[in-house]
């Protein structure tokens, strides 16, 4: 009896058809739930970036003040930041500097970028150095 079930053992060789197609069915329904879940994460990265970027022109714009010490109410531009900047997508953008009365201190917005929109929602038309930040950490 032993030597027929080791016979029948070693006579058995690949899958099934039934076998291959669970296993078909299987990989399916795994690539179902996972390709939707990888498409948000790149459009999520995509929009990360875009704030980060926006994030990065202000900055620049803070090292072009302290270099040059604008009275306030300029827009700076690509060609007035381009000392200060590297690698920007997005070469339409305006920061515009204001330099509060009391204080003294300097604020910031930025318009005709990316990440405006994407902070401000679709009707914004400049957003400020603290909304692109809290956006930033809000994720």
């Amino acid at each position: 009896m032993i030597k027929n079930l080791r016979k029948r053992l070693k006579d058995q060789k690949g899958l099934t058809l039934i076998e291959l197609l669970a296993v078909i069915v299987i990989l399916g329904i795994i690539a179902a739930i996972a390709i939707p879940s990888i498409g948000g994460l790149i459009n999520k990265t995509e929009d990360d970036a875009k704030v980060a970027e926006g994030i990065q022109i202000i900055n620049a714009a803070k090292l072009y003040t302290t270099s040059n010490a604008p009275k306030g109410g300029e827009e700076l531009t690509k060609t007035e930041l381009s000392d200060y900047l590297d690698n920007i997508n997005d070469d339409s953008y305006k920061v515009t500097i204001t330099k509060h009365d009391t204080t003294g201190k300097y604020s910031y917005s930025l318009s005709n970028h990316n990440s405006v929109k994407l902070v401000g929602g679709k009707d914004a038309t400049s957003v400020s150095e603290d909304e692109l930040l809290s956006k930033d950490t809000d994720e």
